[in-house]
């Protein structure tokens, strides 16, 4: 049965939304994650500005708290590097993966006149961007970071009919068109500089499985359950695990049952590869992330920051507290406990 025009546009509007949620989130994450770490010493004079002359928050003592998590604060330094640092070497290993993958494979062009050739010119693909190779273990991908091209297993006129290959190929046109093993690269590489925050890698596998769900679309075109056919018919075809590096597959069995009940207009509840658990530490690291970088704007007693914003009228405190005999844990609220009346005397700011 076909579904009804408003049922399919409500599912659309849904996955649209769905879409933009996830870009949102990621961008915000990225953001969330690595501003803290060097905007203020980018506008430091700016930051520190709103700050000097501000030495408490009530009791809370901000040089203390500044001293505190100032190792904090370096060590999400390092722990970027480090990311930027994982993520080109893992990226590298797996670009150089996938060339010596390709490398190692057999292929030719479609021959004109044989099914390849006449399925290409059918879902208005340069046949030139074709590569037929006997034994892939999955039926068909697409890959080239900068200039993608379509691999098709030899065995595929044996196993699907024409209006099948047909949809196939136009499946992985549409990768071709939206340059996905591109985006899914960056996206990835992205996920490997922030490896601290693990809901990123949850979004960008949700975006991988939106790829291949925009490409199905692309693909049925008036005819979903066509395409449908295809994906039930390849859906055992080898191992798609031993697929090349940086491609983007054809066959998703873990996408199977989403990808069959939309094409043939069920209702399907979308998963997402994000956990409660990955949401919360990354929401508990974005805070002390942000919590270290904003008291880092803040200007320590004798700096030039801090004079320049400390009113004329205002003595200069050589030390803010004198931290040689105690902690500045024990100088976090030097002005006393917010849970007690008693003041410390011995504090500058006590007299």
């Amino acid at each position: 049965m076909t579904p009804s025009v408003s049922l399919i546009e409500q599912r659309a509007r849904r996955e649209r939304s769905r879409r933009r949620v996830t870009l949102v989130a990621i961008g915000a994450l990225i953001m969330l994650g690595t501003s803290p770490v060097f905007v203020h010493h980018v506008f430091s004079f700016g930051a520190a500005q709103l700050f000097a002359g501000i030495d408490h928050v009530g009791s809370l003592c901000l040089t203390a708290l500044h001293l505190l998590l100032l190792p904090v604060h370096r060590l999400f330094h390092v722990v970027l590097l480090a990311g930027v640092a994982y993520a080109v070497w893992d990226r590298m290993r797996a670009w150089r993966a996938g060339a010596m993958s390709l490398a190692a494979l057999e292929w030719r062009t479609p021959a004109p006149g044989d099914a390849f050739w006449k399925a290409a010119r059918v879902a208005g693909v340069d046949p030139k961007r074709i590569r037929v190779v006997a034994g892939l273990p999955n039926p068909a991908f697409t890959a080239g970071l900068w200039s993608p091209t379509i691999f098709l297993a030899g065995e595929l006129p044996d196993r699907l009919s024409a209006g099948e290959l047909v949809t196939v190929v136009a499946h992985e046109a549409a990768h071709v068109a939206r340059r996905d093993p591109l985006r899914l690269f960056l996206l990835r590489l992205l996920g490997c500089v922030l490896f601290w925050i693990p809901a990123l890698r949850g979004l960008a596998d949700d975006f991988a499985d939106e790829a291949e769900v925009m490409a199905d679309d692309a693909a049925a075109s008036g005819h979903p359950l066509v395409l449908a056919s295809a994906i039930l018919a390849l859906a055992n075809w080898g191992d798609r695990h031993l697929t090349p590096p940086l491609t983007v597959g054809f066959q998703r069995n873990d996408l199977l049952e989403r990808r069959i009940r939309r094409l043939a207009g069920e209702p399907v509840p979308v998963r997402s590869h994000l956990t409660r658990r990955s949401v919360v530490s990354a929401a508990l690291t974005l805070c002390v992330v942000w919590s270290s970088g904003v008291v880092m704007a803040h200007p320590l007693p004798g700096s030039a920051s801090a004079v320049a914003g400390r009113p004329a009228h205002e003595p200069m405190l050589a030390h803010h507290c004198e931290h040689e005999r105690e902690s500045a844990f024990a100088h976090l609220f030097c002005l006393g406990s917010p849970f007690a009346t008693r003041v410390h005397t011995d504090c500058p700011h006590a007299q």
